[in-house]
């Protein structure tokens, strides 16, 4: 055998050794860090809290301490804040002043902490508006220099209110039966909790089953809006009218101020300018406006062209109300008469202008102020019960 046959034998073996020293190597550096940590999982460690523990199980229930003490921080803390709310909220509802740096004096806090107290009151306040029907807010007092509370309004109506609303409707009857049917229930599922509704529907059951609709039958909601609009707006309405008394259709461009309702019928009241018109009125140049009931308006036109009224003349339907009988026109006059039934509040509510003058042997002598010849309607409608005295 030759030297290079001997070199060839030996190549094997050569990288055998290599591994063999790699093996003891490794082991050489990580079986003794294993070592260290079977030393060191065999006896007991203090952590960093205080907390002596096997350490077998070190990693895991320090986690669990730690996580648990969070959790109990956590919780004080969120009690902390609902007491603290509650008793800001408490201070808020008896009307005292919420001033932040003294309520974070108090509770130990940042003043950013109040603010999102407040912050937090307010977004329940809110919420609340939608089942209490009371808006109510927290504002701040400049004067005072802390929070206040502060009612809006009250945006929900109580039941009897819904059902005195009811009533007057149904004893309108200004609408068909089915717009009436219609408002009602809208009405009552909108504004009557529900426990409540059955009771509010019943009480009205009866009457509106027996609602009798007026003799026109007309649908006119969407057409006093547009009239309102245009009143609001300052524009002429151009509209074909039937007129009662000679059961004519007449063209009228008039100036719109209001929209009022008395007995069953809702009028618009405007003002007209074409000088041929105002020829054929009872009273030239009369200051008040002519009075149209809606539901005979045949066709309408709002007009883009515009009218202005200067506020000292501008038209007061409060104070037109208080002096119109029946909604018939006329000339403003002075009556005084003599009542001698029994209910002189009925007289007294009946003309919001009339005053007692003298009381004689249970008679009253009466004087009031009307516009236009409703007045005389009313004063013969009662009868053997009034005596006339004077009409200027």
């Amino acid at each position: 055998m030759n030297k290079k046959d001997i070199k060839k034998g030996l190549i094997p073996y050569f990288f055998l050794l290599l591994i063999v020293l790699g093996v003891i190597y490794f082991y050489n550096i990580y079986g003794d860090r294993d070592a260290v940590n079977i030393k060191d999982a065999k006896v007991n460690e203090v952590e960093s809290d205080g907390i002596e523990v096997d350490s077998r199980y070190s990693q895991n229930d320090v986690r669990e301490d730690m996580e648990d003490e969070h959790t109990q921080k956590t919780e004080k803390a969120g009690k902390d804040k609902v007491l603290r709310v509650l008793d800001i909220y408490k201070k808020l509802m008896d009307g005292e002043l919420i001033n932040k740096a003294q309520e974070a004096h108090n509770y130990n806090v940042a003043e950013r902490s109040i603010r999102r107290d407040i912050d937090d009151i307010k977004s329940f306040m809110a919420q609340e508006a939608d089942k209490t029907g009371v808006i109510r807010t927290v504002d701040y007092d400049y004067q005072d220099k802390g929070y206040r509370l502060r009612e809006v309004y009250k945006m929900k109506l109580s039941n009897s209110e819904i059902l005195a609303i009811c009533k007057i409707l149904l004893d309108s009857r200004a609408f068909t039966k089915e717009e009436m049917t219609s408002i009602l229930q809208r009405l009552i599922e909108c504004c009557v909790p529900d426990k409540s509704r059955q009771i509010v529907s019943n009480l009205i059951k009866n009457e509106t089953y027996h609602y009798v609709e007026l003799t026109h039958k007309s649908v006119f909601i969407d057409k006093m809006w547009d009239i309102g609009t245009a009143i609001q707006n300052c524009n002429y309405i151009e509209m074909n009218y039937h007129r009662s008394k000679d059961n004519a259709i007449v063209k009228r461009k008039v100036k719109p101020v209001a929209i009022m309702f008395s007995e069953y019928y809702f009028y618009l009241t405007a003002f007209i300018d074409d000088e041929e018109v105002r020829a054929d009125f009872d009273v030239l140049n009369d200051s008040f406006p002519t009075i149209y009931r809606i539901d005979r308006i045949e066709s309408y036109k709002v007009l883009p062209e515009k009218f202005r009224i200067p506020y000292t003349d501008r038209f007061e339907e409060g104070e037109f109300r208080k002096r119109i009988q029946f909604m018939m026109g006329g000339r403003l006059q002075k009556v005084k008469f003599k009542y001698k039934g029994s209910s002189v509040e009925a007289v007294l509510d009946r003309l919001p202008t009339a005053r007692i003058i003298d009381e004689e042997d249970g008679a009253y002598i009466i004087s009031a102020e009307v516009f236009g010849k409703g007045i005389n309607m009313w004063l013969r409608s009662q009868g053997d019960m009034v005596e006339v005295m004077e009409e200027r």
